[in-house]
Formats: C-alpha cells, structure tokens, sequence
C-alpha cells in the first residue's frame, strides 16, 4: 500500500469513527452526549462518551472511559450513550 492510499485509508477509518459517533450523539437538557468508543490493540473496544455544556470559552468537556471490553464498535457506543445519559439525567436531578 502506498503512503497516499494510506492516508486515504487512515482518513476514512477516522471518518468512519467520527460519523458513527456522531450518530450516536444526543441532547439532555444542557448536556450535547456524544459516545467515543476506541479500538484497543487487541481488535476489541472501549467505551468512552463526552458530555459537553456551555459555550465558547465557556464550554466544558468531560470524558470518561469505562471498564468493560467490548467485541463491537457498536456495542462500546451503546454503553457509552447509556452511561452519560444517567450521568446527565442525575446531574439535572430528572429520573
């Protein structure tokens, strides 16, 4: 494979990371949540999520990465979501 069609390569699987967590990506109350999950060396996933308020110089951006593995680039996303939307719904005091 050449440098450039490695590059093209390396773009489109940053891409594809991007889109698939953008798709992922929900509003509660002031909290934008988005899931972040990453490839670990060994082909399986972690779960990470953003929680995103305020903006301009105002903005604040908490990531957390959790502990489970996951086998699924989609599945690491789900549990991402799944967690910061309890974290935000507790963070607003809303069931």
């Amino acid at each position: 494979m050449s440098p450039a069609e490695r590059g093209e390569f390396l773009f489109f699987m940053m891409y594809r990371q991007f889109s698939a967590a953008q798709q992922a990506a929900t509003t509660i109350g002031k909290y934008r949540i988005a899931a972040l999950p990453a490839r670990l060396s060994a082909g399986q996933f972690c779960a990470q999520v953003s929680i995103a308020s305020g903006q301009g110089q105002a903005s604040t951006d908490r990531v957390m990465r959790f502990t489970p593995v996951f086998h699924s680039h989609d599945a690491a996303a789900q549990y991402a979501l799944e967690q910061g939307i309890g974290w935000a719904h507790s963070a607003i005091g809303s069931p």
